[in-house]
């Protein structure tokens, strides 16, 4: 049943002006100038189910301008998610459903948080793909089990953001005709006209991308026209949509058309006002019209009837095709190898010769096992995967507008927009995706990855070239700060391997326990160190030890990760010709090891040795913790130089003859 009605409209208008109204708190303008198109998705155009917000054929709607989340709250509401008047009136506070900006795995029907603008439209590219990789992975010509489409609601706002440009242009590469952005376009910003900075012409924008682009000049009250242009978008195959949909920012209030209405309350007078010229006869708040429910109740018969036929068609597919059908069941409850973690099993003969190597080149041989131990898995790089080594070899050409079944993907030179499509990827279901791109582009793609631990996604992102390392690219190329800046995201774990055993088990726990990972590798070649491996789950762990035997204890802990664990593992056998005993600590991940108990930790940092040296080829920042009061934390103070590797960590100091200088005059002082 279609509910693509006047009075809809209207109830959704103002159950999201009273929700901001009793917050104090929100924008009301968005929702009253776009309801009419919400409603025309919502109502008519998208398929979807409020039994089953999980349902995986459903079409996705992604509210990439965010801050208009009381319209999609209010949609919620109406369309029988889950969302009930109180939530409503609990807008904006505390342990609500309906938070500020919509939240993944928060309300029910929220599909991802989009957060800041732009990100959004980033996120429709990631659905759209999702959709399209595993249609042509599943699909027969008789059973069409993936088959939906991916519609973006987005402002001025999020099309002024870099993130959009740089995906709006890749998804015209590849032709997603399954992805239709309606474009709220009301020409106000919060600092007033649009014409303050952007007088582009966005409809010729889109079509240079290659995008099929199309107009609703009265999207304030026709409904119908907008109805009718998604549906003529649905029929274009081979590229995606941009609907440019007129609308009046705050329709209908006193202050409609202005800045004012953007981001703040209307007022109870306003309210009113606006009831009146919209002639809205109910002067109670949060009403809902009794014909309103009555209609969307036999909406919802019809809603459950599509998904009814979907699950006739995949009981069939079930019969007719019980490999593909148990591969499917496998991707979309995310299975892997059960013992996928037992390293030792699947991945001890790519270390076996012993020879040094880059832990990237590391990754890269881990990579080529797990295209074949995990099949779901599918990801590319940011233009860089000769480099990062993240191309997976078995898998063959990459995924093109002409080869749609590719696992390979082509990101270009489009750090953002890749990690926020990784993210939608993985939220879509069905696929484990992967990032990569050279750590010092983590600045680029740190946005979208701190959205991916917000919403506990697993997207691993493979970050190469991680320190000074880099040598003469210099120092706009080499890292310093951004370990102690993805260390302070909260919920991603960010492991620096010092070589392929930690490497291979980076990977595994990138893939087992839940959360964003940053696998952070060298440009460099590491040697094999016999003892490392497994101890990377507990984030760190005793490399090797020295005691000294009138204490029982080490006299000094030396501390690293990544390349520098070759230092302080070198240091431990000078360090013993003079007397001192070291313990050397692999500490490739500071997030895991805090997740560790109290005596874990104590047993690699103990209390009773305070002398200690912690390494690392990048900023001190956050390693003081572990070195305390009586420790010293040997870094990169300031940035790296233009010159070969080598005389660079000469040059700052990290050098085998400093570390074991450093570490006589720590134990010396700590006796």
């Amino acid at each position: 049943m279609n509910v693509v009605n006047q009075t809809t409209v209207d109830t959704l208008r103002f159950l999201s002006v009273e929700a901001v109204q009793k917050a104090n708190s929100g924008h009301p303008g968005l929702p009253m100038g776009a309801a009419p198109m919400a409603t025309a998705l919502w109502g008519g155009a998208m398929k979807h189910n409020p039994q089953n917000p999980a349902w995986p054929d459903r079409d996705r709607f992604i509210m990439s301008a965010g801050h208009g989340s009381a319209l999609l709250y209010s949609l919620l509401h109406v369309f029988g998610y889950g969302v009930s008047l109180d939530d409503l009136k609990n807008f904006r506070q505390q342990n609500s459903k309906t938070p500020g900006h919509p939240e993944y795995g928060h309300t029910p029907g929220v599909e991802i948080t989009t957060g800041p603008l732009g990100q959004g439209i980033a996120n429709g590219v990631g659905f759209a793909w999702a959709e399209s990789y595993l249609a042509a992975k599943f699909n027969k010509p008789d059973a069409k089990i993936v088959d939906h489409y991916t519609y973006v609601l987005c402002g001025d706002g999020c099309l002024q953001e870099g993130v959009a440009a740089e995906a709006v242009s890749l998804a015209g590469t590849l032709g997603l005709g399954k992805l239709i952005v309606l474009y709220d376009s009301n020409n106000i910003t919060i600092e007033g006209s649009t014409d303050l900075a952007f007088t582009e012409d966005v409809q010729a924008r889109f079509a240079a991308y290659g995008w099929d682009v199309r107009e609703v000049k009265d999207g304030d009250t026709n409904f119908v026209s907008i109805r009718h242009e998604v549906e003529e978008a649905k029929k274009i195959t081979d590229k995606p949509s941009l609907i440019e949909i007129k609308t009046t920012i705050g329709y209908g209030a006193p202050n409609q058309g202005t800045a004012g209405v953007h981001g703040s309350p209307l007022n109870a007078e306003a309210i009113a006002a606006a009831k009146k010229t919209l002639g809205w006869p109910h002067e109670s708040a949060f009403h809902v019209p009794e014909e309103v429910k009555a209609q969307i109740a036999e909406w919802q018969k019809g809603a459950q009837a599509k998904e009814d036929e979907w699950n006739i068609l995949l009981a069939r597919y079930k019969q007719e095709y019980p490999a593909d059908f148990a591969e499917w069941e496998a991707w979309q409850n995310d299975q892997l190898p059960g013992d996928i973690t037992d390293i030792d099993k699947h991945f001890a003969d790519l270390w076996a010769d012993g020879k040094p190597l880059a832990t990237r080149v590391s990754s890269e041989r881990v990579l080529q096992r797990l295209a074949l131990l995990v099949p779901q898995l599918i990801g590319g790089s940011a233009d860089l995967a000769p480099s990062t080594n993240s191309w997976m070899k078995e898998r063959g050409k990459g995924y093109a507008k002409d080869n749609p079944t590719g696992s390979n993907l082509h990101f270009g030179i489009r750090e953002h927009a890749m990690t926020a499509i990784a993210n939608a990827m993985m939220a879509h279901g069905g696929l484990r995706p992967y990032v990569a791109g050279f750590f010092v582009f983590s600045d680029y793609m740190k946005p979208a990855m701190r959205l991916s631990a917000l919403m506990g996604l697993p997207v691993v992102h493979i970050m190469t070239h991680d320190s000074i390392g880099v040598g003469e690219d210099g120092p706009t190329h080499q890292p310093v700060e951004q370990l102690a800046a993805l260390r302070s995201i909260p919920n991603i774990q960010t492991i620096r391997p010092c070589d392929t055993a930690e490497t291979a088990a980076a990977w595994a726990i990138a893939l087992t326990n839940g959360k964003p990972t940053a696998i952070v590798l060298s440009r460099q070649p590491l040697p094999q160190l016999p003892e490392s491996g497994a101890g990377l789950y507990k984030g760190a762990y005793i490399l090797k030890e020295s005691t000294n035997p009138a204490t029982g204890k080490p006299d000094i802990l030396l501390i690293a990760s990544g390349s520098e664990v070759e230092l302080v593992y070198n240091a431990q056998k000078v360090l013993l010709e003079s007397g001192i005993h070291a313990r050397v600590i692999s500490m490739p991940c500071m997030e895991l090891f805090e997740a560790q108990d109290e005596a874990y930790k104590k047993s690699i940092l103990p209390c009773g040795v305070r002398a200690r040296l912690a390494v690392e080829a990048a900023s001190p920042f956050g390693w003081h913790k572990y070195t305390g009061l009586d420790g010293e934390v040997l870094g990169i103070e300031g940035f790296g130089a233009s010159a070969p590797a080598a005389k660079v960590f000469e040059e700052k100091g990290l050098t085998l003859e400093n570390v074991v200088a450093r570490a006589k005059a720590i134990a010396e002082r700590n006796k």
